[in-house]
């Protein structure tokens, strides 16, 4: 049986169609962290500061957020799935680049391939395994997706941690796994059915910005300053917390630096999961709430010097992030028509990884004059202040059938 049939198999409880689509997602997001611990010896091999470790870290997030901004709508028109196999291609193109790596020019055409590749999985991916699971899975789908998203980041830096430490080629071996995980992605993608009813064949680009349905609105604003504040977090530990685990801590491990960036994202997984119980619009000013909690922990590993706390904090950080994140998308994807979904979805995105980039950067501006203890302490200040009042937002003006509401008939989309 064909996965092709699998996935069309809408009698059965089990739809594998969904499930590899996720594993092709997951696949496609590890390659996006799996520089994160070996920024360390690019420093020592290549020269350069903790101010441009994040800019090439934000090299990332600015590519994300350009191909979210100028083609996050493709996938509506072109079809799931050759976007998805161009995303591939671009991210078998960045550990290319890794792999020839001789100078910071080859670190930044990395870092923004894999950012466009990530650009047009976000869309494109969390729509098809959503629409793959069809209308008696989406809370199912739902948790994959997110979970696919943020397993994949989680499992880059442990992956890449664990081939550097332990065998003879710390800055190769990582990118060639990759690629050969990505040739099984790009197998499985070319056998999972087309989403799309009618796909075009070459659609012009229509870039929208951010452009969001009018039965949106409601849920979005909140949505996505939770999610900009939780994906400020995840920046923090896969650009700087190697640094400082390494620098203030005296932990020169590479597996276990990707360990601790694995702990958040497998936190943010676990927090995922959560969600549907809870409801999404209760879990999302929860998760904002444990979200404090972590990040109040991650400010005391900086100034108590604890590697503990500092797990703990990712542990805790992570599950609020997962809450959130989630239930932001439930409620946005829920809301949001079939025919706009992926433009949406990516709008949504847009926001989330300003969150990784901005912050980011500002961290390793002030590292250079204050230190990397300070920078952390003020980071985490000014994070814990946007994320309670995204959680006060939600909390009170959520729409109270926000769980419930339905994709809605088709609607001339209007500028956010």
């Amino acid at each position: 049986m064909t996965v092709h049939e699998c996935t069309r198999f809408a009698g059965g409880r089990w739809r594998p169609g969904y499930v590899a689509a996720a594993l092709v997602f997951a696949v496609g997001m590890a390659g996006t962290t799996l520089p994160t611990p070996l920024y360390g010896l690019y420093q020592e091999q290549i020269g350069f500061s903790e101010l441009m470790v994040t800019v090439v870290f934000a090299v990332y997030a600015v590519a994300v957020i350009t191909v979210l901004l100028v083609a996050g709508n493709y996938s509506d028109e072109a079809g799931r799935r050759p976007v998805i196999l161009c995303a591939l291609a671009l991210s078998a193109a960045s550990a290319g680049c890794f792999l020839l790596e001789r100078g910071l020019p080859l670190l930044f055409t990395g870092r923004l391939l894999s950012g466009c590749a990530a650009g047009l999985l976000s869309g494109a991916a969390t729509a098809a395994v959503i629409e793959l699971a069809g209308p008696g899975h989406k809370a199912r789908a739902g948790f994959a997706a997110t979970a696919a998203n943020m397993g994949g980041l989680g499992c880059g830096p442990l992956l890449s941690g664990i081939l550097a430490q332990y065998t003879p080629w710390p800055l190769t071996l990582p990118f060639w796994v990759h690629l050969g995980l990505v040739t099984l992605a790009c197998g499985i993608t070319w056998l999972l059915p087309e989403t799309v009813a009618e796909p075009k064949r070459r659609p012009p680009l229509k870039p929208l910005g951010l452009a969001v349905p009018p039965e949106v609105k409601g849920v979005f604003l909140p949505a996505s300053l939770a999610a900009f504040a939780g994906f400020a977090l995840l920046g923090l530990f896969t650009a700087v917390a190697p640094s400082f685990a390494s620098r203030t801590l005296d932990v020169h491990n590479l597996a276990v630096s990707g360990a601790v960036v694995f702990s958040v994202f497998l936190a943010s997984t676990a927090g995922q999961s959560l969600t549907q119980g809870i409801g999404a619009r209760l879990a999302l000013p929860v998760g904002c709430g444990v979200l404090v909690v972590g990040l109040l922990l991650v400010a005391s590993s900086l100034l108590a010097e604890s590697l503990l706390l500092l797990v703990l904090g990712a542990l805790c950080g992570g599950t609020g992030q997962g809450l959130a994140f989630r239930a932001a998308l439930t409620l946005i994807s829920g809301a949001a028509p079939a025919q706009h979904r992926g433009g949406t979805i990516s709008a949504f995105f847009v926001v989330a990884y300003g969150g990784i980039s901005l912050p980011v950067v500002g961290v390793g501006a002030m590292a250079t004059w204050l230190g990397l203890r300070q920078a952390g302490l003020i980071f985490a200040g000014c994070v814990m202040l946007l994320t309670a009042c995204a959680g006060t937002y939600a909390a009170r003006r959520l729409p109270p059938d926000a769980d419930l509401q339905p994709g809605s008939p088709p609607a001339a989309s209007s500028r956010f």
